[in-house]
């Protein structure tokens, strides 16, 4: 399988990769970065579940309108199967007791017959005692008090459908006691309740441009991939994906990085979703609140530090070892994340128009740290296992802390600020980018002080407010990273080295590129023309990775990634903007924000 061919599905808990096959091939319960349930993604030997017809079939697949619902059509010469695929997010009530888990499967046959094959194989670790089947509850897994169970209409085996036949599959995954989940006419009520409930939430969204699919797409992807529990947004929720196949570029990405702040509270707040920016902005609170002042780079979806990064002796990805548990990065000092966190903050805090007293005290003393700290040399966005150097993203980041601390502080909204402290080191830091990251022969903005390479992540100094896009500079810096990171139609490496180490194109810088332009650092037509070559790299689904191969198209490293989509919406919303900007030149009457 490639990595384009999985879409996912999932309940605000966990989530599952789903192949065009038929075959679950990753799920990992009873949260992202728990150890998998099915691994097949990563070894073939791993365990999956498969339902699908016994001979060869035409496969499509879509998610149901404004849902995490997937429907799969297999047409076969003999007839058609449609399979749908979801974990239950809508709970009976006053029904008795419910699975912490249910994964639910439901095909039929809706053309001539289809004999299907209907397998399930759950990881090594699940299944040292060989399953055996029970009157009431089926097939049963255990290891301690932790129980997996299928129940089906149909056995394990193949079966023949016949135009009109129905059946559902429930796998559950309790703590405890089994709990029984009834099947037919119950099973249909679960899934239609569920995809009322994700109809539901499409529905609140605010925006109404012309990209509606795409940003909702994204924004569904970005919802499965937030832990409802504490409001924590991971990654992506897979481990291990390849940035370069059959090398060791493979990470574990099943946690939260604070890098992502920024963008993804923007992304919540201008979509209308105000209460899952809410319950985010409090996880970071809380989580950085645990490590105050210094910050972790990686945190789980409970606030704490991931587990040690550890190697598994599975076979890998199209063969791209090691596969790994954990991630090592969480030790490095990464300054950029100050930035983020007070940036993502002041978004909520424009909205809400207050912070309690706890939170306003975390932000004074992250903007002490950055006053005694901005100068070190640090590891950066990237997070390479390399040198620390003097990066420019980084001392952006800090000057981007000081300045929303001090509006903080100017609305009213934080309190006991030293301004003038705050002040004095904002515009130190302003000196110190402005001279020692400015290359004037080549005419950009450099990576790092002291080297000359380049670094699509300065795209972002117009984002953040520290230039104007339409600034000399940007406009000079934009056309040299066009001229040496440039790889494909919309696509970008990040940096130089990664034509040099063979990684992908990083899909987000595709979308940075975009928000450059619709800001003013080109013309609304450019920016509309890069976003569209950069989507065209999504799957069939919608669904994007971190990285695209330049060569093949296709994609690289984890899937689907939270950061792409999140760029998505974000290039989307400046197009949005920019489209208004034009309105409100040509036809002042017309300038309506939606």
């Amino acid at each position: 399988m490639r990595i384009n061919d999985y879409a996912l599905i999932g309940d605000g808990r966990s989530a599952a990769l789903v192949s065009l096959a038929g075959s679950i091939d990753w799920l990992c319960w009873p949260r992202f970065d728990s150890p998998p349930i099915f691994g097949a993604l990563l070894d073939r030997n791993a365990g999956s579940w498969r339902i699908a017809p016994v001979d060869h079939a035409r496969v499509t697949r879509h998610y149901l309108d404004d849902t995490n619902v997937l429907e799969t059509r297999f047409e076969t010469e003999r007839g058609m199967l449609v399979l749908v695929d979801l974990m239950t997010v809508a709970r009976e009530e006053d029904k008795g007791l419910v699975p912490d888990h249910e994964l639910l499967r439901h095909v039929r046959c809706e053309r001539g017959e289809v004999d299907i094959a209907i397998s399930i194989d759950p990881c090594p670790a699940l299944t040292a005692v060989q399953p055996k089947p029970h009157r009431t509850l089926g097939l049963r897994w255990q290891t301690g008090s932790r129980l997996l169970t299928l129940r089906g209409d149909l056995p394990v085996g193949t079966a023949r459908l016949r135009t009109g036949d129905t059946a559902s599959f429930s796998l559950t995954f309790d703590e405890g006691p089994a709990v029984l989940t009834p099947l037919g006419d119950h099973a249909r009520a679960r899934i239609a309740r569920s995809v009322a409930w994700w109809q539901a939430w499409a529905g609140r969204a605010s925006y109404v441009g012309s990209d509606r699919d795409r940003v909702m797409r994204s924004a569904l992807a970005i919802k499965l991939m937030g832990f409802a529990p504490s409001g924590a947004i991971i990654a992506a929720p897979t481990t291990s994906l390849p940035e370069r196949i059959g090398a060791g570029m493979n990470w574990d990405y099943r946690y939260c990085w604070l890098r992502d702040a920024s963008f993804t509270a923007r992304a919540l707040l201008s979509l209308g979703y105000v209460d899952e920016a809410a319950a985010f902005c409090s996880w970071l609170v809380h989580a950085t609140r645990l490590t105050s002042p210094e910050l972790d780079v990686i945190y789980n979806v409970y606030g704490n530090k991931p587990p040690a990064e550890r190697e598994l002796a599975l076979a890998g990805f199209a063969g791209s070892r090691p596969v790994r548990f954990g991630n090592a990065a969480t030790t490095q000092l990464q300054l950029d994340m100050y930035g983020e966190v007070i940036d993502a903050v002041s978004q909520l805090a424009q909205v809400t128009g207050e912070l309690d007293l706890d939170t306003q005290r975390l932000l004074r003393d992250f903007g002490d740290y950055v006053c005694a700290h901005w100068q070190l040399a640090d590891k950066g966005i990237w997070e390479p296992r390399g040198p620390a150097e003097c990066r420019t993203h980084s001392r952006v980041l800090c000057w981007v802390a000081l300045d929303r601390l001090l509006d903080l502080c100017e609305r009213g909204i934080v309190e006991r600020v030293d301004v003038d402290k705050l002040a004095e080191h904002r515009d130190a830091i302003r000196r110190d980018v402005e001279i020692n990251a400015w290359d004037p022969e080549l005419g950009c903005y450099l990576s790092a002080y002291g080297n000359r390479d380049l670094d699509a992540n300065v795209l972002l100094m117009s984002w953040y407010g520290f230039h104007p896009a339409s600034s000399p500079r940007m406009r000079s810096t934009y056309e040299r990273i066009c001229q040496r990171l440039g790889c494909g139609p919309g696509l970008f490496y990040r940096y130089d080295d990664s034509k040099l180490s063979g990684e992908g194109a990083f899909w987000i810088c595709s979308f940075w590129a975009v928000e450059h332009l619709a800001m003013g650092g080109g013309t609304r037509r450019e920016a509309r023309r890069l976003f569209d070559a950069a989507c065209r790299y999504a799957n069939d689904v919608g669904l994007m990775a971190e990285e695209v191969d330049p060569l093949t198209r296709e994609p690289l490293g984890n899937f689907p990634q939270a950061y792409t989509h999140v760029g998505l919406i974000s290039a989307a919303l400046s197009l949005e903007e920019a489209g208004r900007s034009v309105t409100a030149q040509r036809n002042p009457e017309k300038a309506v924000r939606p």
